[in-house]
């Protein structure tokens, strides 16, 4: 018997960002699975879900939820209500935080626990919110859900979560978005970003403290500025809030040296990932923390030379398919000149982050979770 599951879509925000897109993934794979779905949203996204899981029971919440600390009191009050309405038997909270008096089982999923191991990544309200939430919702839900072995680690060891209801389940990467992209791909991006051309260092993210965006500035002027005619490189992603990532990293890029070019281009939309991607010498991503990294197993499915950390997840999801730096500004320096300096090497490393990539599906995703739905409503 598939349990009915209401997943609480209704805070995946405006611009679906790299940590949500993972809402998108894991809906349209468990419709393609059959499960037995009750969908809570916001009214401008209803249609869109029906189109992306046409089985499920889409229900638009008020109008009122767009506003952040409306939905908050929503999510207490009335989801239940509709879970109730909808003949849930399991509410997913797919971001954090559960409704404490639903009366049905719960699963959360928890992504990551910076806000315990680094606050400064946010503004302390809502750092301290999301403490608050994660630890309540560790507390009280049936099952814990986590995107790689090492955030499921560090919850054990932040929070003292009881390891027998945390439950791993890596993230997908969805084709369609993510692939080798076609020269007029790569050529749109490039003139859009007004490189005309030009070869660059891709890297996409927030400006997060523990994105370590400064140290990647740095590194990549040791790579490059002695070289005749060097790449750029090219921070795609924009400022998280009250995070002072943007002050440090406007620091660093004014102690470039002269010659040693950085670009700016804030939000990039999802149709020109691929194109960014694919047509960078070298996609870096040196975080210090990561509950999954999502940016890094997408530029593998580009078919791009990828550069990351082994903090955390990274390892997990990069395994011998990417090239590996310590966070400081001298190595990736040394890391990222090694890459510049052999095409051979790039090559090999995009062919094996593309096969790797491919390990890691919304469908194998969907099982998982499916799984821990079934535990919740067993507990």
């Amino acid at each position: 018997m598939k349990p009915r599951v209401l997943v609480d879509a209704a805070a995946v925000p405006a611009d679906r960002g790299a940590l949500i897109r993972y809402v998108d993934g894991l809906l349209a794979a468990l419709h393609q699975a059959g499960a037995d779905l009750a969908v809570v949203c916001q009214r401008a996204d209803a249609e869109r879900y029906r189109r992306m899981a046409p089985s499920a029971k889409i229900l638009p919440g008020p109008p009122a939820i767009t506003n952040r600390g409306a939905r908050l009191v929503w999510e207490q009050t009335g989801m239940p209500v509709l879970a109730q309405q909808a003949g849930a038997q399991v509410i997913h909270s797919p971001s954090y935080s559960i409704p404490i008096g639903a009366g049905l089982p719960s699963v959360v999923t928890v992504h990551d626990v910076t806000w315990f191991t680094e606050p400064e990544c946010q503004g302390l309200a809502k750092a301290s919110y999301l403490r608050s939430a994660t630890r309540t919702a560790v507390r009280g839900a049936s099952r814990v859900i986590v995107p790689s072995k090492a955030t499921r680690d560090e919850l054990i060891r932040v929070l003292g979560a009881d390891p027998t209801r945390i439950d791993v389940a890596y993230h997908g990467v969805d084709p369609a978005l993510f692939h080798r992209p076609s020269e007029t791909e790569v050529r749109r991006v490039s003139e859009r970003l007004g490189l005309h051309g030009y070869p660059y260092v891709a890297s996409l993210g927030t400006l997060a403290p523990r994105k370590n965006v400064p140290n990647l500035v740095r590194g990549f002027a040791q790579a490059v500025q002695d070289l005749a005619e060097p790449p750029a490189l090219v921070l795609a992603g924009g400022l998280i809030e009250a995070s002072g990532g943007d002050a440090e990293v406007d620091e660093a890029v004014r102690e470039l040296p002269a010659g040693v070019r950085v670009v700016r281009t804030g939000y990039l939309p999802f149709s020109d990932l691929a194109g960014f991607y694919g047509g960078a010498l070298v996609a870096a991503f040196p975080s210090r923390v990561e509950g999954f990294g999502m940016p890094v197993l997408e530029a593998m499915a580009c078919g791009a030379a990828v550069l990351t950390t082994r903090r955390t997840s990274l390892p997990e999801v990069g395994g011998d398919a990417v090239a590996y730096t310590e966070p400081d500004a001298t190595s990736i320096g040394v890391a990222l000149r090694a890459l510049l300096d052999s095409p051979e090497r790039r090559a090999a490393l995009g062919e094996a982050g593309a096969a790797r990539s491919r390990e890691f599906t919304w469908a194998a995703s969907a099982e998982a979770h499916l799984v821990s739905y079934h535990r919740a409503l067993e507990r």
